[in-house]
C-alpha cells in the first residue's frame, strides 16, 4: 500500500504523492529502477567475461545476485503482473525483458560465430530457457521462503544450460 511505502520511506502519504501523482507512477518508477539496475549489472558482468558462454553465465549470476540482495523485487513484480489491465508498470517490465532477451540473442549469436555454440541451436528457445531458469529459481526460492537457495542452486542450473547449448545437435529427441 502507499501507506506502507510512505512509512518505509519515513514520509507522509501526502509527501509521497507530491513526488508521484499516482500509485501506478510509483510502480513504474520502481520498475524503471529495477530495470536499470538489472541491465547495468548484467551488462557489466557480461563485459568482464572472456567468451560468449562466460558472458551468459556472468549475466545469469549477476541477475541472481540482484534478486538475492532485493528479495522483495519478485514479489512486487509478480503482484503487478496479476493485474488484468495493461499498466504502465507492465509495459516497463516488458521493455526490460525485451532488452534483456535482445542481449541474450546477441551473446548466443557471438557464441555461434566463435564456435562455442553449435549453429543448430534455436536462439529463441535458448533465450526462453535462460529466462525461464532465472524465473524458475526465483519462484522456487519464494515458495521455500529461502532466498539463499537462489545463490546455491544457480551454478548447477547454469551448468546444465551451458552443457545443453554447447552440445546440441539440432535434432529433436
Amino acid at each position: 500500500t502507499t501507506a506502507a511505502i510512505a512509512e518505509r520511506m519515513q514520509v507522509t502519504q501526502g509527501a509521497l504523492f507530491r513526488h508521484f501523482p499516482s500509485k501506478e507512477d510509483i510502480w513504474r518508477a520502481v520498475l524503471q529502477w529495477v530495470g536499470g539496475e538489472l541491465l547495468a549489472r548484467t551488462e557489466a558482468a557480461a563485459a568482464a567475461a572472456r567468451s560468449a558462454l562466460d558472458s551468459l553465465e556472468a549475466m545469469f549470476m549477476a541477475h541472481i545476485a540482484l534478486v538475492a540482495e532485493h528479495p522483495g523485487l519478485p514479489r512486487l513484480l509478480f503482484g503487478e503482473l496479476q493485474r488484468a489491465q495493461d499498466t504502465a508498470a507492465k509495459r516497463v517490465a516488458r521493455s526490460i525483458v525485451k532488452r534483456y532477451r535482445d542481449r541474450l540473442l546477441v551473446l548466443l549469436a557471438h557464441g555461434k560465430s566463435n564456435g562455442e555454440i553449435p549453429e543448430a541451436i534455436d536462439d529463441d528457445a535458448a533465450a526462453t530457457m535462460y529466462i525461464g531458469m532465472v524465473q524458475g529459481l526465483i519462484v522456487q526460492s519464494l515458495l521455500s521462503g529461502n532466498v539463499k537457495q537462489l545463490r546455491s542452486a544457480a551454478p548447477g542450473a547454469f551448468h546444465l544450460y551451458r552443457r545443453a547449448i554447447s552440445s546440441a545437435t539440432g535434432r529433436r529427441a
